[in-house]
């Protein structure tokens, strides 16, 4: 059977046809509400809720683009986690704010250890750390943008879509998003010249 057919057979009811959807996209899902926020257990929750919503409401998916409407879900459900945790503020785990700028003093940047950890891995860590770091202390909007189009892959006209935005608002948010990235990076020139090192064979720019 076909993607449609089976979102077919679910709206007919069929459990066993929506499970299938839910294998073909459960990590998919889970990838884009993890960058957008932060928090492996609240992915996985935001993951539990869009599917069951999912489920609730599947009878009023339309046509056009089944992964637009999942993820249009999806981001709903990463919103409303957040704002459930506006509402329950926690110590954050890394002192960034949706400027960036207080990321100068972030933790990642303390020096990993150089008897257990060989250069190239601590330096890939120390990356991995300042982009999560970066890309967290975006807003929530310019995240979802990155993660659907940069990290998901998302064509613009389907991201859009599962942002609930014009295809003009898209391009902003990822235009912002993008900038306040290099410009959150660029303020820690020793990262980037081990990404250097790390990609020797990457563009310049």
């Amino acid at each position: 059977m076909t993607e449609a057919e089976w979102v077919r057979a679910a709206q007919g009811g069929d459990l066993e046809a929506f499970n299938r959807l839910v294998l073909a996209y459960q990590d998919a899902v889970y990838n884009v509400a993890y960058r957008i926020l932060g928090e492996r257990v609240a992915a996985e929750d935001a993951t539990q809720e869009t599917f069951l919503r999912a489920w609730q409401h599947i009878r009023r998916y339309r046509g056009g683009s089944w992964r637009g409407w999942l993820f249009r879900i999806a981001t709903n459900a990463c919103y409303d986690h957040l704002r459930r945790r506006k509402r329950r503020p926690t110590v954050p785990l890394e002192p960034a704010d949706a400027e960036g700028d207080a990321v100068e003093d972030a933790p990642w940047l303390a020096d990993t250890n150089p008897q257990t950890q060989p250069e190239a891995e601590a330096e890939r860590a120390a990356l991995r750390r300042a982009l999560e770091t970066c890309f967290q202390a975006l807003p929530a909007e310019q995240r979802a943008a990155l993660a659907l189009v940069d990290v998901g892959g998302f064509p613009y006209a389907e991201a859009a879509q599962a942002l609930g935005v014009a295809l003009g608002t898209l391009k902003s948010r990822l235009a912002r998003g993008r900038l306040r990235m290099q410009a959150c990076l660029r303020r820690f020139p020793e990262l980037l010249g081990a990404l250097a090192r790390l990609n020797p064979g990457g563009r310049s720019s």
